[in-house]
């Protein structure tokens, strides 16, 4: 049998809306995959990166487009296994001499696939197989050197192989469920094509992670923000395992966490053995705050007053020389430039580097992984569930849960209605089987009628969606009881509320988070 490959995977994001479903099907079977744009694809960097395959994404242009995203041709030269998923396809077909036909009508939605001749891509997949189309623009003619291997149910090639180098193309979505057979079919590239070795696991990245960040600190001081969630609570073990007393890990109460939160938090790091220090900047916050109403400008606000408290911070230790702090997949994907094919869903805090005059270096172990393979890593250092089941929060906190300006007393009327929500989630076991739940102050007053008075008060909106990693989510649907006994308690428990409502949107086309 033919030796397997320890490598990576290398997914150039041509603005589809499913990027980051590839980069989750290919992890999920152990393999080490990354996003990266077109313009930093080229031979020199898959061979420093030691890159093993390539998988072309789809993308919203036609090929034809003057400003449509292109990559180097010289990758098609390199010997190294290449899959194009639609837009993909078309512009490796266009770079062997094919003609793109733009279709007065796009073909979407499901659809099946019959095969041509043996490939495999298709080993073991079933001849009529269900697939996925999504795109306006299809190959007219076959590329120099190539084979249709599939058309689909309208004769139209629906997947391509070259017949000397390791180069394949796919008309149809194959990371999306509806796609039936499509992790099977990433699985023959990943696996009989590309001979990848399905070795990263928790034990690897825990191991081959902590041997960085020794070689990385040396004798030096870490710097670890934690805010008491799954991402830094991780990390701060993980860090803390591989340098001891070398790290000074710090929790900042930035006055717009929930009810209780900086006691709970300090308590639930020191039982699992990090010495955390709290520091207080609640009012340099909400001051900073005031007046503020537009989303973005509240995020950078809260962004650039954790630089200023943890300045103030690293000014008592002159020995640091780095900041530790938990930045995800997700928060790296959605705070992207512009520059790139995919567009800025929002920005966040922790995502954009330090001012220079912090002379600190960063530090984000799980910079490239998503919130689940953070919970593995977590297991596998031996956290407690009570950590690792807890809801994603965000770092601008309930600041971008408050619509509008943050005041102090918004935030007692959205700490308390949310303190409510949570509690009777966790009474009723639907906590756990969320994977993410809040409440909302929508600050349009609305008609209510209260022990036989009219009031005007607040809305009050409740969100809960089930996601694996955050960058696509599906609402809630919590039982009718359990939302009766919130709406019920919340009107009658928090003044300044008479209406509760509960959102259905799903992601995409909402955000998790309202703001």
């Amino acid at each position: 049998m033919e030796k397997m490959n320890t490598g990576r995977v290398w997914i150039v994001d041509f603005g589809s809306q499913y990027t980051q479903l590839i980069a989750r099907r290919i992890r999920e079977m152990s393999v080490y995959s990354e996003i990266v744009l077109p313009g930093e694809v080229n031979p020199d960097t898959l061979a420093a990166n030691r890159v093993t395959a390539l998988i072309l994404s789809g993308g919203p242009s036609s090929v034809y487009e003057a400003e449509a995203p292109d990559i180097d041709r010289e990758i098609f030269k390199q010997g190294i296994p290449i899959l194009g998923i639609c837009y993909g396809l078309q512009l490796m077909s266009k770079h062997f001499g094919a003609r793109v036909h733009t279709d007065n009508r796009r073909e979407y939605g499901r659809s099946q696939i019959y095969f041509r001749q043996k490939s495999p891509l298709f080993e073991k997949v079933a001849e009529g197989t269900t697939v996925w189309m999504s795109h306006g623009d299809h190959v007219d003619s076959i590329p120099e050197g190539f084979d249709v291997i599939a058309l689909s149910e309208n004769n139209a090639p629906a997947a391509l192989e070259h017949q000397e180098q390791p180069l394949f193309g796919l008309q149809f979505h194959p990371e999306v469920k509806h796609t039936t057979e499509g992790e099977h079919i990433l699985a023959n590239f990943i696996f009989k094509i590309a001979r990848i070795k399905p070795d990263w696991t928790a034990g690897h990245f825990i191991e081959q992670t902590t041997e960085q960040i020794r070689h990385q600190v040396g004798d030096g001081k870490v710097l670890m923000a934690l805010s008491g969630g799954v991402d830094s609570s991780v990390m701060g073990m993980l860090i803390f395992r591989a340098i001891g007393n070398q790290c000074v890990p710090v929790f900042i109460n930035n006055g717009v966490q929930r009810k209780n939160e900086p006691f709970e938090v300090i308590r639930k790091l020191k039982k699992m053995g990090l010495p955390v220090r709290k520091y207080n900047y609640s009012s340099q916050f909400l001051r900073a705050l005031k007046g503020v109403k537009a989303p973005e400008r509240k995020r950078k606000i809260i962004g650039h007053q954790f630089i200023r408290a943890f300045e103030r911070i690293a000014a008592q230790y002159p020995d640091l020389s780095y900041l530790a702090q938990g930045t995800l997949y997700p928060d790296v994907i959605e705070s992207r430039s512009v520059n790139g094919p995919s567009q800025v869903i929002k920005s966040h805090h922790n995502v954009g580097g330090l001012p220079k005059r912090m002379n600190l270096v960063l530090i984000e172990p799980f910079s490239y992984l998503f919130k689940d393979e953070v919970r593995k890593i977590g297991r596998e250092l031996g956290l407690p569930e009570e950590i690792l089941n807890r809801h994603p929060f965000p770092g601008p906190g309930l600041a971008v849960r408050i619509i509008g300006e943050v005041t102090a007393y918004r935030l007692a009327i959205l700490r308390k209605a949310d303190d409510i929500f949570i509690n009777e989630l966790l009474k009723s076991d639907e906590y756990n089987r969320v994977w993410q739940a809040f409440a909302v102050l929508v600050p349009v007053k609305t008609v209510g009628v209260m022990g036989d008075q009219r009031t005007y008060e607040n809305v009050i909106a409740l969100r809960a969606v089930n996601s694996s990693d955050g960058m696509t989510a599906d609402w809630s649907p919590l039982p009718h009881p359990v939302l009766t006994r919130v709406a019920n308690r919340i009107v009658n428990e928090v003044r300044g509320v008479n209406r509760v409502v509960y959102d259905i949107t799903s992601k995409p086309p909402g955000t998790i988070e309202w703001e």
